[in-house]
């Protein structure tokens, strides 16, 4: 009978050589229980190398999936398809997991028997400076309890559950019938989004396994490169917002309410980088995003445009965009998520 693997870690690579050795190097250390899929997604560069001599290195543990580019989400729908792992977590190439935070989950997946989704801090690593700063959860979930979304408590405006932080049962995706869109950045929002109205039973562990690299060139979370590629983020917003009726079909209401806060951050950081671009080419896709939520729900509509975030930037616009900007640099500073 075929050993099920406790873990899959689907390793999305693109021209990934520079750092994908150190990746590996951290996630192969989960040993017999892990199976690490690295997604090579067109690469030209030795990324497919790298991943072999993991796979010769680390025989019934690392395997590579190799297929033409699509872009991050291809490379995750990827994994997705031929994982075969109880659960399910995506390692992007250039982070890495802390070993010993990454046994404490093991070893916790390994006792609790099943649950939908586990939940961990993420640390944000400054590849310009040096530091580093760790998102924690303990004020919005107890400690290694299996719970119910009844169970959470309000986030802070610097939280979110980002992809970096969850684990989720590997059927639970595949029920959901999760599908990335290619060719499109920000998709781990999706990711961290889609499958939440399927998830029943959670957990979260007090310990931060993911790194997070923050900095590099080119980066998708850039200022400069988010209003350059501001039609997809806009794109996985209304895919978000499009995927429920938010009011009818989320009964918790501590979820819909974090869901809601979800899209209002969304649409926040869609509007905030076409104003702070002060390109007139650009800013009717504000104008085009409000109209869009507005014809789809009139109430989500409300209820985003007067969440505290979206009116102090419809404030700020009145004023001035360079007021949006401070404000932004602000943010940053304050909460170091870029």
């Amino acid at each position: 009978m075929k050993n099920i693997k406790l873990l899959s870690i689907v390793v999305p690579s693109y021209n990934s050589q520079n750092y994908l050795r150190r990746c590996l190097d951290t996630v192969v250390q989960g040993g017999q229980d892990v199976e690490v899929i690295v997604v090579d997604d067109g690469s030209t560069d030795s990324t497919a190398e790298i991943a072999r001599e993991y796979c010769g290195r680390f025989p019934g543990i690392v395997r590579l999936e190799q297929k033409k580019n699509g872009g991050h989400g291809s490379a995750v729908n990827r994994g997705l398809e031929v994982a075969t792992g109880t659960y399910f977590k995506v390692v992007d190439s250039d982070d890495w997991l802390d070993i010993l935070d990454y046994m404490s989950v093991l070893s916790l997946l390994r006792s609790i028997g099943s649950v939908d989704l586990l939940i961990t801090n993420y640390v944000y690593e400054y590849s310009y400076n040096g530091k580093h700063k760790v998102m924690r959860y303990s004020n919005v979930f107890p400690q290694g309890k299996v719970i119910s979304w009844d169970s959470m408590h309000r986030f802070r405006f610097d939280q979110l559950m980002l992809m970096h932080s969850m684990f989720y049962r590997t059927e639970l995706l595949r029920q959901c019938g999760i599908k990335l869109p290619e060719h499109t950045f920000y998709v781990d929002n999706l990711v961290a989004y889609q499958p939440l109205p399927y998830v029943k039973t959670l957990i979260y562990l007090d310990c931060s396994p993911y790194h997070y690299l923050i900095g590099r060139a080119g980066q998708s979370v850039n200022t400069q490169v988010i209003i350059k590629q501001i039609d997809q983020q806009i794109k996985v917003t209304r895919m978000m917002i499009e995927t429920f009726d938010v009011f009818n079909d989320i009964e918790c209401v501590n979820l819909r309410r974090y869901m809601l806060f979800y899209l209002s951050m969304m649409v926040a950081n869609s509007v905030t980088h076409i104003y702070i671009a002060e390109d007139k080419g650009l800013s009717c896709k504000a104008d085009e995003l409000w109209d869009a939520i507005r014809q789809r729900d009139e109430k989500l509509y409300t209820e985003l445009r007067r969440s505290f975030v979206n009116s102090c930037i419809c404030f700020g616009r009145k004023i001035s965009p360079r007021i949006i900007s401070q404000g932004l640099n602000l943010i940053k500073h304050i909460y170091k998520f870029s």
